[in-house]
């Protein structure tokens, strides 16, 4: 079976590489970048979005920076990077929406500091998440769709109505949907039922089994549909590594024998240790999608959702195409003139 290079549009870091390299651990290096990359492939995954998590202005602003040299300087960072995920710092702080974000560092949404964080990057911010409810959240999307960027709702107690306001400004997306949410909401009117019910949202699901329970997963992919449901992974540095320690975003972060990654000792999930491949094959075992339907939320749905980002912005992808076994692993990737062979 042939599918086109997954696409993951959030991924904090992978292969024991940080993303959001903290400065007392040194920036982000173009080798270390090829490392995560490299592994990132091996899982099918041809194009992505390395993000970054809320933090105080300057300090995004100096992990945009050491990102984007080392997109710049890497192999594979210019085949595979067209861009970057900005989660936070415009994020509901309320305990339980804030997740493991620190909410000493969430502020109102202001497009201007977007912009600021985006001067002198080779390569721009393609996707924002923000909380859809917080002063000045309209303004910030209308700014961000204005100038060719995907807006995503989460980490957000939105309703109704500011999801309707949010789309009209020019939100297009639901981030993780399901997390970053507190365990007790309104039975009926939450943020989820407010999302799902949105016909012009495309809403990202973590397919895992930790960050939301099959049973739930398949009947949100069925409310959204799989023209509008796609896979993330939220992965972080402890993706395809051993159960350990790791870094992510100036913290520690553990991951346990069975996937979860939470800071030690912690109560709310840090990102996660999911591959997009492992995620695939989740959808088809749980009896959620088809291989075809499968593989489609994981590459053609993104590709759809980032094309009018990327037109907006001059950005051309070279193809990236992916052949699997009849066990949905991995045995060919190609990007560019890039390919790798695998053994199933």
């Amino acid at each position: 079976m042939i599918s086109g290079g997954l696409v993951d549009l959030q991924v904090n870091g992978f292969g024991g590489v940080d993303f959001n390299a903290a400065a007392d651990a040194g920036p982000l290096s173009a080798a270390a970048l090829d490392v995560a990359l490299e592994a990132m492939l091996a899982t099918g995954v041809t194009c992505c979005l390395p993000t970054v998590i809320t933090a105080a202005p300057e300090t995004l602003r100096a992990r945009l920076q050491a990102l984007d040299a080392a997109v710049a300087g890497s192999r594979l960072g210019p085949l595979m990077c067209p861009g970057y995920h900005l989660e936070g710092p415009f994020l509901n702080a309320t305990d339980g929406f804030a997740g493991c974000h620190p909410p000493e560092a969430m502020i109102p949404p202001d497009y201007a500091l977007l912009e600021s964080l985006e001067a002198g990057l080779s390569r721009p911010i393609l996707l924002l998440t923000l909380a859809a409810e917080l002063p000045g959240a309209e303004a910030c999307i209308q700014a961000a769709h204005a100038a060719g960027k995907l807006v995503a709702i989460g980490h957000s107690n939105v309703t109704f109505r500011h999801v309707a306001q949010a789309v009209a400004a020019g939100a297009s997306l639901s981030t993780h949907l399901g997390n970053g949410l507190p365990q007790v909401m309104p039975k009926l009117a939450n943020p989820i039922f407010a999302q799902l019910a949105e016909d012009r949202l495309s809403a990202g699901f973590i397919a895992d089994g930790i960050h939301l329970p099959p049973p739930a997963l398949k009947a949100m992919i069925r409310a959204k549909g799989p023209g509008r449901a796609f896979l993330v992974t939220d992965a972080t540095a402890a993706a395809a590594v051993p159960a350990g320690i790791y870094p992510f975003a100036g913290m520690r972060v553990e991951r346990s024998a069975d996937g979860t990654v939470r800071t030690p000792g912690g109560r709310y999930l840090a990102g996660s240790s999911l591959c997009m491949d492992a995620a695939v094959r989740n959808l088809v075992e749980w009896g959620i999608a088809t291989p075809e339907e499968a593989l489609g939320m994981a590459s053609s749905v993104q590709a759809g959702l980032l094309a009018p980002a990327l037109a907006a912005h001059g950005i051309a992808l070279p193809h990236g195409e992916a052949e699997w076994s009849s066990a949905l692993r991995l045995t060919r990737i190609r990007i560019g003139s890039a390919e790798r062979r695998f053994t199933d």
